[in-house]
């Protein structure tokens, strides 16, 4: 007599005894025989020309070497900001469709702006898992709300939760190459060393890949794997071990005119660029090398040597990766992908900085005193960005840079590696047929004979728009497949549309408060004038206006609408309510043990009003820190040493010390500390023990904004804000609880929010 199953997948009979029933086993989903393994590298703010095979004199050997042996695409699109890009990388569709119009900072009410990949639209990762894939991720995530990146979550949109088995990494938009932010799955770690055990970030992340995947295949090998590694490299700060900064001294002594001149040449006699390409003309803001001053040369030629070597550094760690791949025999039948993610940034401004926070405070560096400390520069006490010629120098031969969406921002190398699957014959050839970054996704699964599910996890998904260029990889006489190609951010527009044979571009660069209806577009023939430089608007009104309009159909169509082009005086800032990281008091209570609260979820100490207390019990000679926030550069720590209550506020290395003048008591005390402004630079801090008035000092300047780096409760995380301790320095007595009480913010905080976030980016 049979008898029921209480599981309703079960596919097997049931008797009443094992004589009598059938078994059935679940056979999870596996890729066919033979399938290819994935692999996306991604480098931060890389412009066109600075790969070597790209045109520059910066040593990419790697790279060079999967260029030469495959393909190297010389006409690649991506979004002109990192967020947006990852987003339609991983999704094969339109970023702002998608949610992610911006950056992951913020979200504004709108679905192209979610802080986050929609759930209607599965990652790569997502689907290539179900279809029996391994899946892994180590490096820059962004891709998920910057105030729910600490370990209170959610963690539904942090790598694990979209579709990836493993992560390590970060989750913001930029980290210390020294003293990284890092997690691992879902949850917070300390780096593994320290930079004087010669640690960096970059050959970190490289060695847990190989580990992932190195697990994953020893137990099993029939079993494909898809690996995403967007390095930190090379967003600033640009970092790089000592002898990288050596191998580059010297080399750009010349200055951008001279070398970006060199670049182009390169470009032109390696085929990158077509001949007739012109070498745009130096953007505005962009002095003549000659027109600078001795030590303004002195601090950019540093900053670009800084910059060199760290790409330099990442690509011998791509090099490594690539032979562990050969050594556990994986490399040939792998998909090697390796691209940027937007044009070389102008977040360094016309001279560079030396200390990024300090340019975003509006503090102008003194030339004169930074050269003096030019050695620091790309070492783990440096947060530094190079000046717009440079970066013009990296996006040769286009105008503009990242954020901007003419060809500097948008227009980067792509290198596509596969001998199993390119004809050997087509080794170290071009192809200069357009491709979008949405175009790689769907290429990988026409490749993979993979077919994007209709519905995921219950849910109706977008469709996947872009483009597959699988026939481009074969043929380099193939047509191009995406003919028709929007951009958009932060008000700047773009469209790129094939017709007659050939390639039209109207583009507006579009500033705060510009007239949506008013503000001029150019228009450029691409395929006659691949650097803009030949504006046509005036020539072919009509033409004009009719890609105009084709846009805004464009835009409908993929959600880029509204246009929102607010500052992030009205974005960055924290946005309080109830049931979120920012109370509407603004009243931040913590009672440790706490990991580290990343800089999205933790309170701003910028600003005019700032009240810490802090309970504690000790006894004689236990001290540490209570809280701090920050870096060596920039940050305020609040600690317990000899006894007495202790604030260091670290203004850019310009330092206020202040000691308490009572003895911190043994047993359970109250410390506390007040930071009061006094005028619109300046303030007061004011220390008290157990409500007893303790101690004041003046500050000079209250920074508006400090760090990148968020909150410690009970130690101090990674770099360390005070010279008056080694290391993490914890409490070493029992701390009960930290409140810490902020003011209302002013424009002018939320102003320097803004810009330290936008150029973190």
């Amino acid at each position: 007599m049979a008898v029921g199953s209480a599981h309703p997948s079960f596919q097997g009979r049931i008797g009443r005894t094992v004589a009598e029933s059938e078994p059935w086993f679940e056979e999870h989903p596996h890729a066919p025989p033979g399938a290819p393994n994935v692999v996306f590298v991604l480098l931060d703010d890389t412009g066109f020309a600075q790969f070597g095979c790209f045109g520059s004199d910066i040593d990419t050997p790697h790279i060079d070497a999967l260029a030469a042996n495959r393909l190297q695409f010389t006409n690649f699109h991506v979004a002109p900001l990192c967020s947006p890009t990852r987003a339609s990388l991983l999704t094969g569709r339109a970023q702002h469709a998608v949610g992610m119009r911006s950056v992951s900072n913020f979200q504004t009410g709108f679905p192209h702006q979610l802080g986050h990949i929609t759930n209607h639209a599965a990652t790569i990762a997502e689907v290539l898992r179900d279809e029996g894939y391994a899946t892994f991720c180590t490096g820059k995530w962004h891709l998920a709300p910057t105030e729910n990146s600490s370990a209170a979550g959610p963690f539904d949109q942090w790598p694990l939760g979209r579709g990836f088995d493993r992560f390590y990494g970060f989750l913001e938009g930029e980290t210390d190459q020294f003293f990284p932010e890092l997690v691992t799955d879902n949850h917070p770690i300390d780096p593994p060393a320290r930079p004087e055990d010669g640690y960096h970030l970059s050959e970190d992340l490289v060695d847990q890949m190989l580990q992932m995947i190195s697990n994953s295949k020893g137990v099993r090998p029939d079993r494909p794997f898809f690996a995403y590694v967007p390095f930190g490299a090379t967003h600033a700060p640009h970092q790089a071990p000592p002898e990288y900064l050596a191998k580059y001294r010297g080399r750009y002594d010349e200055g951008w005119d001279v070398v970006r001149q060199r670049w182009y040449d390169r470009q032109i006699k390696m085929g990158v660029i077509p001949p007739h390409t012109v070498l745009a003309p130096l953007n505005p803001g962009v002095k003549p090398w000659d027109a600078l001053s001795a030590n303004e040369q002195k601090l950019a030629c540093r900053l670009q040597e800084a910059f060199a070597a760290f790409l330099d550094h990442t690509d011998d760690q791509i090099g490594r990766f690539v032979a562990g791949l050969e050594h556990l025999g994986q490399f040939d039948n792998t998909i090697f992908i390796v691209m940027a993610d937007n044009g070389a940034s102008q977040e360094g401004g016309p001279t560079g900085v030396m200390h990024e926070f300090k340019f975003f405070n509006g503090l102008a560096e003194s030339i004169d005193e930074v050269v003096e400390r030019l050695d620091d520069i790309g070492g783990p006490n440096s947060h530094t960005n190079y000046p717009w010629g440079w970066a013009q120098c990296g996006n040769s031969p286009f105008r503009w840079y990242k954020q901007n969406t003419h060809e500097g921002g948008v227009h980067v190398p792509m290198v596509v590696h596969w001998p199993a699957g390119i004809a050997a014959d087509q080794r170290g050839t071009k192809r200069s047929q357009f491709v979008n970054v949405s175009d790689v996704t769907p290429t990988l699964y026409e490749l993979l004979g993979v077919t994007p599910p209709e519905t995921y996890r219950g849910l109706v998904q977008l469709p996947v728009t872009g483009n597959s260029f699988a026939s481009v990889l074969a043929d380099p006489d193939a047509q191009a497949t995406n003919t028709l190609q929007y951009f958009e951010n932060s008000g700047s527009r773009a469209l790129v549309a094939f017709g007659n044979g050939i390639w039209w571009k109207a583009v507006v660069r579009h500033l705060p408060d510009d007239d949506f209806d008013t503000e001029p577009w150019e228009l450029f023939d691409l395929g006659a004038d691949p650097s803009e430089c030949n504006d046509l608007a005036a020539d072919q009104p009509e033409r004009l206006e009719e890609l105009i309009g084709l846009w805004w159909s464009e835009a409908e169509r993929n959600g880029v609408l509204p246009l929102d082009d607010r500052s992030g005086m009205l974005l960055f800032g924290a946005r309080l309510r109830e049931n979120s990281p920012h109370p509407p008091s603004r009243r931040y209570v913590y009672r440790p043990p706490l990991s580290r609260i990343p800089m999205g979820a933790s309170p701003s100490a910028g600003g005019n009003l700032f009240d810490l207390t802090a309970r504690v019990s000790r006894g004689a000679g236990d001290e540490g820190v209570i809280w701090a926030t920050g870096t060596a550069g920039a940050g305020v720590s609040v600690f317990v040493q000899n006894e007495r209550l202790v604030v260091d506020y670290n203004a850019f290395a310009d330092r206020t010390v202040v000691e308490s003048t009572i003895e911190v008591p043994e047993g359970d005390c109250e410390l506390s500390m007040r930071l009061r402004r006094t005028d619109r630079a300046g303030g007061v801090i004011e220390l008290a023990v157990d409500g007893q008035p303790a101690g004041t000092a003046e500050l000079p300047y209250i920074m508006w904004m400090i760090s990148s780096v968020g909150s410690s409760i009970g130690h101090d995380h990674g770099s360390t804000v005070s010279e008056h301790y080694d290391g993490s320095f914890p409490f070493a007595g029992t701390l009960h609880d930290v409140e810490i009480n902020l003011s209302a913010r002013t424009e002018a905080d939320v102003a320097a929010t803004a810009r330290a976030e936008m150029a973190r980016q």
